[in-house]
């Protein structure tokens, strides 16, 4: 194969059979269960990058069911989102994620750097109780519980909250295991449709486990849940600080300026 043919043909790993096609990625019917809990402050300082700041004393923990989505197919995941602010922007930090879906695990962390890991989240309906739990291996390691449908939410407003820019930290090593790319990734999530929003008393309990440390950010009080479905793209994202170029003026190659990641916003 020569030089020209792998430039060419290379868009993620493996060069010969991706694990996930080109985007945009595409999700229909996405279901999601958001749990807010106020948390300690200073674990929340502990696990948020500069330049990010800490929003307030809270994180969102997530269950998401995917059952149509665009080259990933039909898979599940949760995790925890921090509210933060960048340069005086609200926006949402995701600080850890697991699902049970190899290309999505691939391709999130390959073209955004989401924290994504392999474990076991479900996202069903029990009788009158919409219920999340999340195993890694045999290990329960979170379950959340909320009231099925008890009160209507304003679907107009919760579009506009899933349209707040989202936060990551790109992480990809060299071959000598130094660090290749470290990055704070911004990106949102496009063409918003919210189907339904409800809302209800909730529950959630998280256990420690040392590779999935969702209790480092410890539950001290439930604060609200909702339930929601949305269909809604998944957009790119563009690089908007880097750690490992001496000078943050003089972007890297790859790096969109704030300006311009604003514009492509609409």
């Amino acid at each position: 194969m020569k030089h020209e043919t792998v430039r060419a043909s290379s868009f993620a790993m493996p060069l010969r059979s991706p694990a996930f096609p080109p985007g945009p990625y595409r999700f229909v019917n996405r279901e999601y269960f958001i749990i807010q809990y106020r948390t300690d402050p200073d674990a929340l300082r502990r696990v948020v990058p500069e330049p990010l700041e800490v929003a307030e004393p809270v994180v969102n923990y997530e269950f998401i069911r995917m059952p149509d989505s665009t080259g990933f197919g039909d898979y599940t995941e949760s995790g925890q989102v921090i509210p933060v602010t960048y340069k005086g922007q609200l926006g949402g930090f995701t600080h850890q994620m697991f699902l049970n879906d190899h290309p999505p695990i691939a391709g999130g962390r390959e073209l955004w750097g989401f924290p994504k890991k392999l474990a076991q989240p479900k996202l069903e309906v029990e009788i009158d109780t919409l219920v999340g739990t999340l195993n890694y291996g045999s290990v329960r390691i979170a379950t959340g519980t909320m009231g099925y449908k008890h009160r209507t939410l304003d679907t107009a407003a919760e579009a506009r909250k899933l349209a707040a820019p989202n936060f990551l930290l790109k992480i990809i090593p060299h071959v000598d295991g130094s660090p290749r790319i470290c990055e704070l990734v911004r990106f949102h999530l496009e063409d918003i449709t919210v189907k339904g929003a409800w809302t209800g008393p909730a529950a959630l309990d998280l256990y420690s486990h040392a590779l999935a440390p969702v209790a480092e950010l410890p539950v001290l009080q439930v604060l609200s849940a909702k339930h929601l479905v949305v269909d809604l793209t998944l957009g790119l994202g563009g690089v908007v600080h880097d750690y490992l170029a001496a000078d943050q003026a003089t972007p890297r190659r790859g790096s969109v300026s704030d300006v311009s990641i604003e514009a492509n916003a609409g």
